[in-house]
């Protein structure tokens, strides 16, 4: 059964050629799919005993094996943050989008550049079909790693302007100048912010729409009514101490979450000052939490579930076509008015 072997292990192709199948046939014995005749399925069975040829997993992947899993990775260094109402609900948007798909997903937290290097291998591996990434920082390469590597990768937000990654974003810097608009509209004068983490891209646009909307009324930005803060509760609630020490004038807050909200409105009543009274608060993400505070909270609504079912549908379709062009989608943000401001 003459076949012309080359040096080195044997190719899918050559197991196909002894076999006298398509490759594609050789593809559906290996992973014992249905529709293959005995007969043809002995023929390639010992093709492969003869040849000693042996599947891995990333041939087998590109014979059109299927992991079924795709990852959702979030890329921060500190644990705390699973515990942030964000994560819970990109998880649960996530998780219920791909419940008819019949793929798994799993859920990995990547700290280090060890642990970046380590997920590439895990995932080139053909352990996974395609990565969900959120929480990414600016210079974050895992989004360019993957890429390099041939994996379908989705990310939540961006880590600059000029990303090119496939990503699902929300309308961050509109929603934060409409807030500040609306703010501005009833009254409040002195307007300050707590930001998120700025080496995110999700944060400097919720300030600039801080800024834009100031801008737009005429009013002076001044540094001292902007604080940074890390999107946690404990954050809102020190950088609202720190912002009336800088600007005891301050009659209204952004806070670019709903827990930094919930923790300035705790500052708020150490500090003797009344919401919305004395001080209007704003959050962003209207979480379950933001009617939940007292008062109730004023908020910046990002579309959580329709941010996770897109994330998915472009996964998956850059999953069946990896050739497909990136996709770059931003979804409309609205406030929600309740009690605060």
């Amino acid at each position: 059964m003459g076949s012309r072997q080359r040096p080195g292990a044997p190719t899918l192709e050559e197991v196909a050629a002894l076999a006298g199948v398509g490759r594609g046939t050789v593809s559906r014995v290996i992973n014992n799919a249905a529709g293959v005749r005995d007969s043809t399925r002995a023929a390639v069975e010992r093709a492969i005993a003869q040849l000693g040829y042996v599947p891995n997993l990333a041939a087998r992947s590109l014979a059109g094996r299927r992991a079924d899993a795709v990852a959702l990775v979030m890329t921060e260094p500190d644990w705390r943050q699973f515990g942030e109402p964000f994560f819970s609900a990109v998880v649960g948007a996530v998780g219920d989008a791909l419940t008819d798909t019949g793929v798994q997903l799993l859920l990995t937290l990547v700290r280090t550049d060890t642990e970046r290097q380590r997920f590439v291998e895990y995932a080139r591996g053909g352990r996974v079909d395609g990565v969900l990434m959120m929480s990414v920082h600016a210079k974050d390469q895992l989004p360019d790693m993957l890429s390099e590597a041939g994996l379908p990768t989705v990310l939540l937000g961006r880590r600059s302007g000029d990303e090119s990654v496939t990503y699902v974003d929300a309308d961050n810097t509109g929603g934060a100048r409409g807030a500040v608009t609306h703010l501005l509209r009833t009254g409040r004068r002195a307007v300050g912010t707590i930001t998120g983490p700025l080496d995110m891209y999700v944060a400097q646009c919720r300030l600039r729409g801080y800024r834009e909307a100031l801008e737009r009324a005429g009013v002076e930005i001044r540094p001292s009514r902007i604080v940074e803060g890390d999107f946690t509760e404990r954050s809102g609630r020190l950088a609202t101490a720190e912002l009336l020490a800088r600007a005891p004038e301050t009659d209204a807050v952004l806070a670019a979450s709903d827990t930094m909200a919930a923790g300035a409105l705790s500052a708020l009543r150490a500090a003797g000052r009344r919401v919305p009274e004395d001080v209007a608060v704003i959050g962003f993400d209207d979480f379950r939490l933001a009617r939940h505070t007292d008062p109730q909270l004023t908020t910046v609504r990002q579309p959580v579930e329709e941010i996770g079912r897109t994330m998915v549908r472009l996964l998956l379709e850059e999953m069946e076509d990896p050739a497909v062009a990136w996709r770059h989608v931003i979804l409309r943000t609205e406030l929600v008015r309740r009690a605060s401001a």
